[in-house]
């Protein structure tokens, strides 16, 4: 077991989030030295808990986005399933202004922190996608069915014969394209951290 703590990983949730991916970044992450972090607009509470897709997971989030800096993450991670789009409801809209959730706030500045890995999988890509400035000239692979949102945002999806690449990587960006690859995701995650950090020391 590794003791030696590397920092913390932040990883965006609200309810119905990907359950096979939050089992796996509670295990590999903390496996390789990082805590897992979760972060959501709590809305002024002091906590809310979210569940699962399948239901048969829930996780309690005490971090508020506007509590936080991304320049105290080694890295973020927007989890899959649909938490993603309830992540960028936005309270009063209007006409011309971009997105003004807490977590596309967030997310814009996490983009513009140097050295900060984001990484999205399947469905997260849809939080990217609620700002066009922030996919605009992004080369990425995310799930089959949100393709015609991220393109329609500007960015570009990378494929592999007849379906989107596995993972891929655009500077910054590591993207995955759904939970059966979770595991190539996390170690590609890990090592574009640890490849700042060989670079940082």
């Amino acid at each position: 077991m590794i003791t030696e703590k590397k920092g913390k990983i932040g990883v965006l949730v609200e309810e119905h989030f990907d359950e096979t991916e939050y089992r796996r970044f509670n295990e590999f992450f903390p496996e390789h030295g990082y805590e897992v972090e979760y972060i959501s607009n709590l809305w002024n509470q002091e906590s809310l808990t979210f569940k699962g897709n399948d239901h048969t997971e829930e996780v309690t989030v005490t971090v508020d986005f506007k509590h936080i800096d991304p320049a105290d993450y080694k890295g973020i991670i927007l989890i899959g399933g649909y938490a993603m789009d309830r992540l960028r409801y936005q309270v009063n809209p209007k006409p011309g202004q971009p997105n003004q959730s807490p977590a596309v706030e967030f997310l814009r500045s996490a983009v513009k922190t140097d050295d900060l890995k984001i990484g999205t999988i399947c469905h997260s890509m849809w939080l990217f996608c609620a700002d066009t400035e922030l996919m605009k000239d992004r080369k990425v692979t995310c799930a089959h069915n949100i393709i015609c949102d991220v393109e329609n945002a500007g960015a570009t999806v990378i494929y592999d014969g007849d379906e989107t690449v596995a993972t891929y990587t655009d500077g910054n960006l590591i993207s995955g394209k759904h939970p059966g690859v979770v595991e190539e995701f996390m170690k590609l995650f890990l090592e574009e951290i640890e490849k700042k950090e060989k670079v940082t020391v």
